[in-house]
């Protein structure tokens, strides 16, 4: 692995994703390190992921598709703090020099990061068990990022786009889903929509956010935390993914969508005198959010069921939330 290890930089990975965003780069993949140009007056978002065969996603899994979700679960991160993506570095653990996955990997890195604007500017190679492990990079104006801390009692909680298929995709899918419904679910967990520019639309707007990976309680739960506030949600509200009750039942869907994960959505808070202008948009089609709660004086988190009623532990399966531990 270690002779080959230049030959693998160079045929896959040297100047993928320059062309969108060559600048900024002045010194990209091949050295010891990176150089960057920071825009002036704007500061550096930094956020890292690490993805593993067998928890992360299967072994199997063909390389474009464990590319695509690797950047993407990354641009998530930036989307929810506000951040416009710029650059990422790669380290790529490899069990062996598998060209024909190497070449799907590559390609697939290159079309995402070509469709964001994010320049792959460095990274590692090494042997070991299929690890993909991704650092990103992006700017923000001081002031405008968006943080976890900052909700306050009386804001509304939304949330983007539909929850609950990823968690699906690896829970239920064996034998129990027609071929087309397998293929929707997947397409969720294997490419999340990363919400980038709802996340720069939001900075003004909201006053606290963070990207769903965990599952909305838990995620939810870690707004509350560091806003030093309590949440209430209303399952009546949520924004199921088409399908998931007719496949699985009305209590299992609420599981998927409030404790599944992998959703990578935004959750975020909005002040009173900022919902009309996020209707706006909403209503413009500009961005698309379902408003699920709001904050409330206390801590921690209620939840009420499809009847009103506050859900059990037990009915979420005694589950919060993805646990890496």
């Amino acid at each position: 692995m270690q002779g080959r290890e230049f030959d693998i930089i160079r045929n896959y990975f040297a100047g993928l994703g320059a062309a969108a965003a060559s600048r900024g780069v002045a010194l990209g993949v091949g050295d010891d390190a990176a150089i960057l140009e920071v825009s002036p007056g704007y500061q550096l978002v930094a956020a890292v992921d690490t993805l593993v065969a067998g928890v992360h996603f299967p072994p199997q899994a063909a390389g474009d598709a464990v590319a695509r979700r690797a950047l993407r679960v990354n641009l998530s991160d930036m989307a929810a703090m506000g951040a416009r993506p710029r650059w990422f570095t790669l380290a790529l653990t490899l069990a062996d020099t598998d060209t024909a996955w190497l070449e799907a990997f590559s390609r697939g890195l290159a079309l995402d990061a070509e469709s964001y604007g994010c320049a792959l500017v460095g990274g590692d190679t090494t042997r070991g068990p299929l690890t993909v492990s991704i650092q990103i990079l992006g700017e923000v104006e001081p002031g405008r990022s968006l943080t976890r801390a900052g909700a306050e009692v009386g804001d509304l909680v939304y949330v983007t786009g539909e929850l609950g298929a990823a968690a699906a995709a690896l829970d239920y899918l064996a034998d129990t889903t027609q071929a087309e419904q397998r293929r929707a679910l997947l397409d969720r967990y294997y490419l999340p929509t990363p919400r980038v520019a709802e996340g720069l639309q939001l900075r003004d707007l909201a006053s606290a956010a963070i990207d769903i990976s965990d599952g909305l309680l838990a995620d939810v739960g870690h707004i509350a935390e560091a806003s030093r506030v309590g949440v209430r949600l209303d399952a009546r509200m949520l924004p199921l993914f088409p399908g998931l009750t007719e496949i699985s039942g009305e209590r299992q869907a609420l599981r998927w969508a409030l404790t599944g994960g992998d959703d990578y959505e935004l959750c975020f808070t909005v002040p009173s005198d900022k919902q009309p202008d996020l209707q706006r948009l909403i209503d413009s089609g500009d961005i698309g959010a379902t408003a699920v709660g709001e904050i409330v004086a206390g801590r921690g988190i209620e939840c009420l069921d499809q009847q009103g009623r506050a859900i059990t532990p037990e009915q979420l399966g005694n589950r919060t939330g993805y646990q890496h531990f």
